[in-house]
């Protein structure tokens, strides 16, 4: 059963200077485990004898690290990562950080985000003798930073000289033998902040790794930002490209990060509230009470219920014990795929004019079986409010979504889509009212999944066919 919702990401922990590095970049991704499941990995530095060690591997953090002992990655610096398939397939090989001997010495690298330009980059390698072990596009980069080593040129040079060849979205986290990079591309499209531990500085893509860790949240790495930390301790800052248009993903406010994180200088959480009081606003209903979709729709769904007055109840209960793993018996009993994850509370549904609360549809497939669930638990009316805008396009910045003749908003009106449904009404949050809600104006983001607008272009591969239907 395909999930009616954008696949998560990726996750950055990045730990310098403190002598439990490796085991707290494993907490820094545990924490993060919302915005990759598919596989996860630290690299660790003992700086003092330059060695890197490494373990990674397919699945979930508390998996690939069950029963770990750290003392196999000893050292004060770590990064870590945790992925979702993007670029690349879901191969041990595709799994971060990548880890490489270069001329300058050891470098690992862990990514979040997607390049468009990385077919020609990897043709081009390709043809002077590289060779490719993995199909993610962060072993281009690494392979780009290979090539700008050289010796006597400053490490930051040789970032600078690789990342200028590079187009797309990039948070990155590099370490060397002697320093630790930490970059958002021009753009700023995936977050990355910077935190404080005692003595130890610490990097991730959201401040809840903060909060688990115990450090304190200093400030965000800037779009076009290179932060550089090495033995001395201090942060060195360089903005070596071109100034662009700022354009950081919507959707981290709306699905993927974390609610009690800080994204891009802002909380996620009362972001989140304040998409329900604007859909609220914009498409009141008379209903008895609100449920959420859980996990996604709880935060919305408490602001659509305090604008609205119609009180919150819990009609869908969610089973947290179901993973990625989960294996699913045959086609037969496959829909029954819904019910393993959420079941529908008949106490509080019966009879009921029910309001239901989610943050997007992908498919349409799940949303459905979940409108036919609440029927079956003896809701009277089901009014599904959207707290975002009709996803109509695919992401090629780093997060996995469907091709654009999947997405049901693509090809199909509110009214269509309420009809397939089978919901009494539909309606989804304007374009306006989201800007409104995390207190900005229409281009500060990028909102590509609900306009088509791509700030950063398409990839070159983009599909002939896809364009040739609906452009």
């Amino acid at each position: 059963m395909m999930p009616d919702k954008f696949h998560d990401e990726c996750g950055l922990i990045g730990i310098w200077n403190h002598k439990e590095a490796s085991n707290l970049a494993y907490l820094g991704l545990y924490a993060q485990q919302h915005r990759g499941q598919e596989g996860a990995g630290v690299a660790a530095l003992d700086r003092e004898r330059r060695h890197f060690t490494l373990h990674k591997n397919i699945g979930l953090v508390a998996d690939v690290f069950s029963n770990y002992d750290f003392s196999a990655l000893p050292g004060d610096g770590a990064i870590g990562h945790v992925r979702y398939t993007t670029a690349g397939g879901h191969l041990v090989a595709n799994v971060q950080p990548f880890y490489a001997r270069i001329a300058l010495g050891n470098v690992a690298i862990a990514h979040n985000g997607n390049l468009v330009n990385t077919d020609p980059l990897r043709d081009e390698l390709i043809r002077s003798g590289a060779i490719f072990s993995a199909t993610s596009d962060t072993e281009v980069m690494l392979h780009l930073i290979a090539r700008a080593a050289r010796p006597h040129i400053p490490l930051s040079e040789v970032v600078i000289s690789a990342l200028s060849k590079v187009k797309g979205a990039y948070s990155l986290l590099i370490m060397f033998d002697d320093r630790l990079f930490a970059v958002r591309d021009p753009h700023g499209v995936r977050p990355l902040a910077i935190g404080k531990l005692h003595d130890a500085h610490v990097f991730a893509s959201e401040t809840c790794a903060f909060d688990l860790i115990g450090a304190t949240y200093l400030r965000d790495v800037a779009p076009g930002e290179i932060v550089e930390v090495g033995s001395d301790g201090e942060l060195k800052s360089y903005f070596p490209f071109p100034v662009e248009r700022e354009s950081p993903c919507i959707f981290e406010y709306i699905y993927f990060a974390r609610p009690d994180s800080n994204i891009f200088g802002k909380s996620v959480y009362s972001i989140r509230k304040a998409m329900g009081y604007e859909l609220a606003r914009e498409h009141p209903v008379d209903a008895d009470i609100v449920i959420p979709v859980p996990d996604s729709g709880v935060t919305a769904a408490l602001g659509y219920s305090e604008e609205s007055k119609v009180p919150m109840e819990l009609g869908l209960i969610r089973n947290h014990y179901v993973g990625r793993t989960f294996i699913e018996p045959k086609q037969a009993i496959r829909d029954f795929g819904v019910k393993v994850k959420l079941n529908a509370n008949a106490e509080v549904l019966a009879g009921r004019r029910v309001i239901v609360i989610d943050d997007s549809i992908v498919r349409g497939t799940t949303s459905r079986k979940l409108v036919q669930m609440l029927r079956s638990a003896g809701a009277r009316e089901l009014h599904l409010r959207i707290s975002a805008p009709p996803t109509t396009d695919p992401c090629f910045y780093g997060i996995d979504t469907p091709s654009k003749d999947q997405l049901i908003a693509s090809h199909k009106s509110v009214e269509q889509i309420a009809e397939y449904l089978e919901v009494d009404s539909l309606a989804y949050l304007s374009l306006d009212g989201l800007y409104r809600a995390v207190r900005s104006v229409k281009g500060k983001f990028c909102d590509a999944c609900f306009t088509g607008k791509y700030p950063l272009g398409t990839p070159a591969a983009f599909d002939k066919r896809q364009r040739e239907l609906f452009e």
